[in-house]
């Protein structure tokens, strides 16, 4: 009889295990106490958050998901301890390839719009650890480039959800043998999650007298040092309120700070020289980033990783990296994204990350000139072109996810393709009007999705409805240019007119530039062609045409095999 009764508990646990709805409730608030103790590379966590049920109905089950390297130890409401049940959870959104998922039974059910508050507490370690990469075939060495995420004794850098899930949270599997399984995960989790407030106090002590170490969050936060005899208490209080896109992320090592009035770069003592390249980058881009997007609200943040070898990492204005010699242009191209980052707050990805990836490219054109900015958008294009693709392929159902901008948790939607808008807003608007709008723009009454159209329209005294229509509110996919026909003819004994016929197969409408070259020159104008249809626009040249060509690569289209057209030449 009892062999049945613990049979029965054990079905019903995974009776609710597989019913879950795992995305059920957002967590609204962290309140979270971290010790770290470099020397055993351990973490541990105390703390509250606050869970608000989003869902349809009542919930009396909530995923509380972390590492699978840490381990739950307790879960209680009230000041009484919850049920629930640890197990292993398969997913891509942590470096370890799995989670610690704790199933909690909540004291009562929670209803729609409800919350409930939840004291928790875990440890572990976290370690080098690159298995979800490695067991899709990524070599070793490259994968730890890549995963570099550690607690140890030299130095620790953690990055958080979609690399370690060293805070809690409740997603479903991701897995980066599936497409865009893992960055679309982590986009609907940024979406829910930016409104949350969550406060970190990060703590360390040691007796060891090998030096003081520096403390860091990619937060504006409060570092404090005591020392107590022998004993040095270092602490960092970081408050994300909201998280908006921020990834938290915290570093800690014997750096060294070289402080400056727009940014501030933790490095080794040896590396002293290249963290004033960096320095120095930021005083270079500061005059344009100031320019387009006003004075940075918080100082840009430069941590260099210790592993000379890892990738780069940005979440917010803090940018992880190792600081090796570096061409200074692209040190001036990193610092622009941060700066822009620090100076152009918003909640919105298609804002937020758009334009410091536009902002980007418009200093390129500053470095060089048009061609390099259209070269640099122009990275970019094939991982967008992908993107729409896979969405093209998904089953049309009533239940399917449109990827707007205004909507979309795909990386290269709301990074790539809000770029190329930022660019052809800036083609079509002209470079003032549109600095114009930028500096009219308030987070915080950006509260609906027509707020940035309505400042457009208001600057330009144009009506932009369409153009938002098919590249912000939805995704139409990307044009695709032909010129289907082009007919010169002699206007007067010194002066040509071209009559150009722009054909868009595609399904987004886009004003883009017409050139018509001839010998020793070319000529170009823009013309509005909207979706399915033909726009018309004259030329008038001084010579016999000898190309025409649609697009110079300034518009994000699927097909660019055929832009240019050869004219006839006629005989007299």
């Amino acid at each position: 009889m009892k062999f049945c009764s613990v049979v029965c508990v054990l079905l019903v646990s995974v009776v609710s295990c597989f019913s879950l709805d795992r995305e059920a409730f957002t967590f609204t608030k962290y309140d979270l106490d971290v010790r770290i103790e470099p020397e055993q590379q351990r973490l541990a966590v105390r703390g509250t958050i606050v869970l608000r049920n989003d869902s349809a109905t009542p919930q009396r089950n909530a995923s509380l998901q972390i590492s699978s390297s840490l381990t739950w130890r307790s879960i209680q409401a009230a000041g009484k301890p919850l049920q629930f049940v640890s197990q292993p959870y398969e997913s891509d959104i942590d470096h370890t390839g799995e989670l610690s998922e704790a199933i909690v039974t909540l004291p009562k059910e929670v209803a729609p719009g409800g919350t409930v508050e939840l004291a928790i507490g875990y440890e572990g370690v976290i370690a080098l650890d690159a298995t979800r990469l490695t067991r899709i075939g990524v070599p070793k060495e490259a994968a730890l480039h890549s995963d570099w995420d550690q607690i140890s004794k030299q130095s620790s850098a953690v990055r958080g959800v979609g690399n370690v899930a060293w805070y809690p949270i409740a997603e479903e599997a991701a897995n980066l043998s599936e497409g865009n399984s893992l960055f679309e995960t982590l986009g609907r989790w940024k979406q829910r999650e930016q409104n949350a407030d969550m406060r970190i106090k990060l703590g360390y002590s040691n007796d060891d007298g090998n030096g003081v170490p520096i403390l860091l969050c990619n937060q504006a936060g409060t570092a404090l040092y005591e020392q107590m005899s022998r004993v040095l208490a270092v602490s960092a209080e970081c408050q994300f309120v909201p998280l908006g896109l921020r990834v938290p992320a915290f570093v800690m090592a014997n750096y060294e700070i070289l402080n400056q009035p727009t940014v501030e770069v933790a490095h080794r003592p040896e590396h002293r020289l290249n963290a004033e390249s960096y320095a120095k980058a930021a005083d270079t881009v500061m005059p344009f980033v100031g320019e387009w997007f006003g004075t940075p609200r918080e100082k840009a943040q430069v941590v260099e990783l210790f592993d000379p070898g890892a990738s780069p990492f940005e979440s917010g204005a803090m940018l992880l990296t190792p600081l090796g010699d570096t061409d200074p242009k692209l040190l001036q191209i990193a610092l622009v994204h941060e700066l822009t980052h620090a100076a152009f707050p918003s909640n919105r990805p298609w804002i937020y990350e758009g334009l410091a990836h536009f902002a980007q490219a418009a200093y390129r054109e500053r470095q060089g000139n048009r061609q390099s900015a259209l070269d640099f958008l122009g990275l970019h294009r094939s991982a967008v072109v992908a993107a729409e693709k896979v969405v093209a392929e998904r089953p049309k159902d009533a239940s399917a996810q449109e990827e707007s901008l205004i909507a979309t948790s795909v990386d290269e939607f709301y990074r790539s393709k809000a770029a190329y808008v930022w660019w052809m807003l800036r083609d079509m608007l002209g470079e003032d009007t549109l600095k114009k709008v930028l500096a009219s723009y308030r987070f915080d009454e950006d509260k609906d999705s027509a707020y940035v159209q309505r400042l457009v329209e208001a600057q330009s005294k144009r009506n932009l409805q369409w153009f938002f229509d098919d590249w912000v509110y939805h995704d139409r996919g990307l044009p695709d240019f032909r010129v289907e026909s082009a007919f010169p003819r002699k206007a007067s004994q010194d002066n040509y007119l071209v009559t150009v016929t722009v054909e868009n197969l595609g399904a987004a409408g886009a004003e883009v530039p017409v050139t018509v070259r001839f010998e020793g020159g070319e000529l170009t104008q823009r013309v509005e062609v909207h979706a399915k249809a033909k726009g018309v626009v004259r030329v008038a040249t001084p010579k016999p045409p000898t190309e025409i060509v649609v697009n110079d690569r300034s518009v994000l289209e699927s097909d660019m095999s055929n832009n240019v057209y050869k004219v006839e030449s006629r005989k007299p």
